[in-house]
């Protein structure tokens, strides 16, 4: 496992409000982190566990993308899981 540095966890959030909108990301992605990377999956924490299942739905292959682009490595699958199982 490789722990993302806190510039890399900022990366992604600032690519992904860039591509989503401040509303969007404001009202979706408030408080998320992006963690760790473990193979070509990447673990993130959400605020909720509703949060983090509508991340995954339908956020997915957008932050797969740009995970890839920050890490300069291959991102396949994003998890979300809620904060309270941190």
């Amino acid at each position: 496992m490789m722990k993302l540095t806190r510039i890399q966890d900022h990366a992604i959030q600032a690519l992904t409000a860039g591509i989503v909108g401040a509303e969007t990301f404001d009202r979706v992605f408030a408080g998320i982190r992006f963690d760790e990377i473990e193979g070509t999956m990447l673990y993130a924490f959400a605020r909720n566990e509703d949060v983090a299942s509508d991340i995954e739905d339908g956020y997915s292959p957008l932050i797969a993308a740009l995970a890839s682009r920050v890490l300069g490595k291959q991102i396949d699958v994003v998890v979300v899981m809620p904060k309270v199982l941190q």
